[in-house]
């Protein structure tokens, strides 16, 4: 085939386009620019598509002996993802930048562009397994359940993953590294990108401040409505917030505080003890079936609502465009706008995603 390789800068998409060109393909390697003011803002693990990402993904590509391209999606980034970002923060809901990013980047602006120029499939370092069986993918966890990055890309469609290709699916991150090394590839200890690319410092609520403004609000226990404090805006907090709430006086038992609701109209800010943090029912709207097939009845699943933890057997539900989950057990922390990806745990083969689903309540 002929495949594009979305080379980041790093070590899991150079050992995935190498591996691709292992396979036999025909690869060409492209890193996306996506700062409308590129400049070296990497510092350590933070931060990525950095200039010096893209200086990593051109040598990587040297080595390989494949072409490479530099596209600009810096335009395109911002009012997708960014302002997406900011725009949900400002309605009291915490979204997901990478989901975000998967689906309207790297999976919709670069696989249409990617096929528009007679590419076959697109490549990526991602760590989920994908199968095409009898013409219906099937997304999986990787084997690496450390690295696992089937949730930020359960929010593809099934066209999608028909075109994209996971070499990395199978292995370990420590094998990858490995293999890096000896590919003579410069980023095979280059460290892990973490946090949002695009804050690179950390501070969220400084960065969305410096676009929303301040929008005062006051700080009220849930329980008895009395008002706690005040603040500068809702977009900085999010459900299941204890530290930075800017209370002077310890709950009556002592206990921490933790943020139960954002209410941006009024600019409420609601906080309560953990114990009201628990939800046992999830309400989702916009699902998205990967393998085509929406669950037929109620359903035992296994959902996550983060990247990483927030992970509880489940039963599922479907009413037209809704999704309704009924957890076995608590899980904490849950907020609107978060993902919530279904799982159907298989021993033999490893969960398989079922679909995934914005969350837009809880109780």
């Amino acid at each position: 085939m002929r495949v594009l390789a979305a080379m980041s800068g790093g070590v899991d998409s150079a050992v995935a386009a190498a591996r691709a060109v292992d396979a036999g393909h025909e690869v060409v390697g492209v890193h996306l620019a996506l700062s409308a003011k590129p400049g070296t803002l990497r510092t350590g693990s933070r931060g990525c598509c950095t200039i010096e990402d893209s200086g990593d993904a051109r040598r990587a590509a040297d080595i390989l002996g494949i072409p490479f391209y530099i596209w600009d999606f810096a335009e395109r980034f911002t009012e997708e993802v960014i302002d997406t970002f900011v725009g949900e923060y400002a309605a009291g809901r915490t979204p997901n930048p990478c989901v975000t990013c998967n689906e309207k980047i790297k999976f919709e602006a670069l696989l249409d562009k990617a096929m528009a120029l007679g590419f076959d499939a697109v490549a990526t370092g991602h760590y989920a397994r994908l199968s095409v069986v009898d013409g219906v993918p099937e997304l999986r966890r990787s084997v690496d359940s450390g690295k696992d990055q089937s949730y930020v890309l359960a929010s593809l469609t099934p066209e999608q993953l028909r075109h994209s290709l996971f070499p990395l699916g199978d292995s370990w991150k420590t094998d990858v590294r490995a293999e890096a090394a000896s590919r003579g590839l410069s980023v095979a200890k280059k460290p892990d990108s973490h946090d949002i690319c695009f804050i690179p410092d950390g501070d969220t609520k400084s960065f969305l401040e410096k676009r929303l403004g301040q929008r005062p609000g006051q700080l009220v226990d849930a329980e008895t409505g009395a008002v706690l404090g005040e603040h500068t805006g809702v977009h900085g907090f999010t459900v299941g917030q204890r530290k930075g709430l800017g209370i002077e006086a310890p709950a009556p038992d002592g206990r921490p505080r933790y943020v139960l609701s954002l209410e941006p109209v009024s600019g409420t800010v609601k906080v309560g003890s953990a114990r009201d943090l628990g939800v046992n029912v999830i309400e989702a709207n916009r699902p998205i079936w990967p393998s085509e097939r929406p669950l037929d009845g109620p359903t035992e699943c296994v959902v996550q609502v983060r990247a990483h933890g927030g992970i509880v057997e489940a039963v599922a539900e479907v009413s037209g465009d809704s999704v309704t989950v009924q957890l076995r057990e608590p899980l904490r922390g849950v907020a609107p706008g978060q993902v919530v990806v279904l799982y159907r745990t298989d021993a033999t083969e490893g969960d398989l995603v079922l679909g995934s689903a914005k969350i837009s309540g809880t109780r």
